[in-house]
């Protein structure tokens, strides 16, 4: 799809003068109508501000790209205007904004919008392209520049003449990695702004950037061994080893697309600090500059492990569920799972699969923390784990200490010469970090930690039904509250750890909650219409799949227009569902899976009976906070 077939000549205002930035989007969002891809324009430039409002879309050097995915989009379009006089849109630079590109897509869509500002971050970062846009006295002078652009046949003035002055270099001197946390619209700007001003100057350069679908144009060993200088302009970590023993520059990525000069110059001048470890020093150097916390950190390494994780534990899980459905109990109670050729084999896959859980979480855990060489200490710790008892907990645990102890042995051994670097990763690191993690797991985080987890499993085996039900409760609403957030997630892997310790009534109450949300937003679409636009009624159909597949993030979009009255509804409606569970005394040995999984749950027709009347609270309760909305 080209930007053109989305940008048409009705949504396109040269020469604009809003009086600010609410006037500015209110005005692109008129234009966006005007181009017949709004089905509810009130609606949609909620979403635009809402957007904002998370961070603004004023992406500096003039350029301003507002935009949203929204129930109030019938099609995915683009609005343009220009502003040669220049405003105050909130930029990250804090320069006037002049060129504006609005883009607009259905809340259904397959995330078609991200892929359309990657590309258009990419063309509008050439300052003689954006000047042009902006001097433009026609519409249909404004949408050729776009069509020449896009085909490559955009020259702009002298451009000949500078190509023709650029000196040769038999290597690349200058190396760049991009990467922002969302890997969207900075990641490619700042690649396009490097490039731009390397070109100018006549440096050959380089640019991998690390976005939402990977890294691309990925940097080789060769290029590495010649460069004369790399820059790192990221807002997360990104693989270093590979740069050990070279000059880098390490900076926030808006600074790649603000002082790109002077990210040149300092890469070229030599004094750049050479970059010794080849852990994790410099990626966590790029989130210390982008403000982050140090609670963020840890969260973005379990993260890592967990989601590295699930695979593992959803197949292994499911598989091993199917091993317990399919076999009979009457033959050998003790061996159940296992009794039947059929059931032995899903038992076994599953059973391998499971295994991996613990290692996969401590070594991912601890690999983003200190990269490549932290993975074998994490998995290691991950192990011991699982044969001292430790279980979850002990590999959780097992992942941060052998990350740190990796980043210290880096620091212990930095005074070794630098000869001795080849040998740090394949034969220093993993002896003394495998050496310490073995020390630390079994006598220090095994003990407590493994009557941790012993108690804690036997406590809720043994657990009072009042005291059961109001676990239900909590765990149930943490699955609401922020709908796939840190809190959700808290919950669930909560739920994984003790299904991998044998408690199973904790996941059904887990998966139940999970699976309210959007189930309630559907039957008070349905239901209550009244309460809604119609594209919300549209989007709500899709909400029951999401709800009966355990997709809690499709009450997202509900959830982020009216939050006052969404969340507080999902959240009673969720603690319902987990308390009916753990009341019904439900069973759950598969992670995933929503309905699909029914068969393999414990008293799963009272399951059910619990999700249901949870996704009725939730609906009753949003239909009487909800007001109707007026013609």
């Amino acid at each position: 799809m080209r930007i053109t077939d989305l940008l048409k000549s009705d949504s396109i205002l040269l020469g604009a003068a809003p009086a600010d930035k609410a006037a500015a989007i209110n005005q692109l969002a008129d234009l966006m109508e005007a181009g017949g891809n709004l089905s509810d324009k009130e609606q949609y430039t909620k979403d635009v501000f809402t957007r904002e409002a998370s961070g603004t879309t004023g992406l500096g050097d003039g350029i301003a790209t507002p935009h949203a995915k929204s129930a109030g989009v019938k099609a995915a379009g683009l609005a343009a205007m220009t502003v040669p006089a220049g405003m105050d849109f909130e930029s990250m630079d804090g320069n006037p904004s002049r060129l504006f590109f609005m883009i607009a897509a259905p809340d259904s869509a397959n995330d078609e919008h991200l892929a359309i500002l990657s590309k258009l971050a990419t063309m509008i970062m050439d300052p003689d392209f954006k000047e042009a846009l902006i001097a433009a006295k026609t519409k249909e002078e404004f949408l050729k520049l776009v069509d020449d652009k896009e085909d490559g046949n955009f020259v702009a003035p002298a451009a000949a003449e500078e190509e023709e002055a650029a000196p040769v270099s038999d290597h690349i001197q200058v190396l760049a990695v991009t990467a922002c946390p969302t890997g969207i619209a900075h990641t490619f700007m700042a690649a396009e702004s490097l490039e731009q001003h390397a070109k100018k100057r006549g440096i050959s350069i380089k640019v991998e950037t690390n976005g939402s679908g990977g890294a691309k144009n990925v940097l080789t060993d060769e290029e590495i061994a010649a460069a004369d200088g790399i820059i790192v302009a990221a807002d997360k970590n990104v693989a270093m080893a590979r740069f050990a023993g070279k000059r880098v520059v390490i900076t926030k990525v808006a600074d790649g697309i603000n002082k790109a000069d002077e990210l040149l110059d300092r890469a070229l001048s030599g004094n750049a600090p050479v970059y010794q470890a080849n852990g994790s020093d410099a990626a966590e150097g790029a989130a210390d500059v982008a403000g982050e916390s140090l609670g963020r950190q840890i969260y973005k390494h379990l993260m890592n492990g967990v989601s590295h994780m699930l695979p593992f534990v959803v197949g292994g899980g499911i598989l091993i569920a199917l091993a317990f459905l399919l076999d009979d109990y009457s033959i050998d109670p003790k061996n159940f799972g296992s009794n039947t050729p059929v059931a032995k084999f899903f038992k076994d896959i599953g059973g391998a699969a499971f295994g991996f859980m613990l290692p996969v979480l401590a070594g991912f855990i601890s690999m983003s923390i200190a990269d490549r060489p932290g993975l074998a200490v994490g998995f290691v710790g991950g192990a011991l784990a699982g044969t001292t008892g430790s279980g979850f907990l002990g590999a959780l645990v097992a992942g941060f200490v052998g990350g740190y102890a990796v980043n210290f042995l880096k620091k212990a051994f930095s005074c070794l010469p630098e000869s001795l670097d080849g040998i740090k990763p394949v034969l220093l690191y993993p002896f003394f970090g495998i050496l310490i993690i073995g020390v630390i797991s079994m006598f220090i985080i095994a003990p407590p930690v493994g009557a941790l987890n012993t108690w804690m499993v036997d406590t809720l085996k043994n657990m009072d039904p009042n005291a059961r039900i109001l676990l239900g409760i909590v765990m149930g609403g943490m699955m609401a509250v922020d709908m796939g957030g840190p809190i959700n997630k808290a919950a669930y892997v909560t739920g994984t750890g003790l299904l991998a310790s044998g408690e199973f009534h904790v996941m059904a109450a887990v998966m139940a909650g999970g699976m309210v949300p959007p189930l309630a937003i559907a039957l008070c679409t349905t239901f209550f219409k009244n309460r809604f636009t119609e594209s919300e009624r549209k989007a709500g159909v899709t909400n029951y799949v999401m709800g009966l597949s355990f997709i809690t993030e499709g009450a997202i979009p509900f959830a982020a227009g009216d939050p006052l009255r969404v969340i507080p509804s999902m959240v009673l409606g969720s603690a319902t569902a987990g308390a009916l569970t753990m009341a019904f005394d439900c069973t759950l040995r598969a992670p995933h899976g929503g309905i699909f999984v029914v068969p393999t749950i414990g008293n799963p027709v009272m399951y059910l009976v619990a999700i249901i009347v949870g996704a009725i609270v939730g609906c009753a309760v949003l239909s009487v906070l909800k007001k109707p909305i007026k013609d």
